[in-house]
C-alpha cells in the first residue's frame, strides 16, 4: 500500500498483478489498483481531473490525462471517501506509475492532490532498472 496526503486529501494505493489479463510470451503485463481517495480536510472537494505518468521497465514515459476516474467526479464532504478500480497494462514486468488528481473546492480553487509512486511488479521476477 502507498499513501500521500496533500491538503488533508489522503490518496492510498493498492496495485496488484492480474496474472490472468497477462501474456508474458506476448509482452504484456497487467495490472490493477485501488485507490482509496479521503477528505481529511473542512471543505467539501471534487475530483475534476487525474494525471498520471506511468513508465514501464525500459524507461519509457506514458502520460495520461483525463477528467475524473472511472467515468466519475466525486464530490467529497470531510471525512467521506472514494474508492475505485482500474488497470494498467505494460510491455515489460514492472514499472512504475505516479501522478495528480485535480481538486477543487466549492469556492472553485483548485489544487493538485499528489498520488503516490507505487510499484508494479510481477511476482518472482527481478526487476531491473534503466
Amino acid at each position: 500500500m502507498y499513501k500521500a496526503e496533500t491538503r488533508g486529501i489522503s490518496v492510498t494505493v493498492t496495485p496488484r498483478f492480474v496474472e490472468e489479463e497477462s501474456s508474458p510470451d506476448e509482452s504484456r503485463y497487467f495490472f490493477a489498483y485501488t485507490v482509496e481517495i479521503t477528505n481529511n480536510g473542512r471543505d467539501k472537494v471534487q475530483l475534476r481531473s487525474r494525471h498520471w505518468r506511468i513508465v514501464d521497465g525500459r524507461g519509457a514515459l506514458q502520460e495520461v490525462r483525463g477528467a475524473g476516474v472511472v467515468g466519475k467526479q466525486p464530490v467529497l464532504g470531510p471525512g467521506e471517501s472514494f474508492s475505485y478500480t482500474s488497470g494498467c497494462p505494460l510491455p515489460t514486468p514492472n514499472g512504475t506509475m505516479e501522478g495528480t488528481y485535480t481538486m477543487a473546492t466549492a469556492d472553485g480553487e483548485s489544487f493538485e492532490a499528489a498520488i503516490p509512486a507505487f510499484s508494479l511488479d510481477v511476482p518472482h521476477v527481478r526487476r531491473v532498472m534503466h
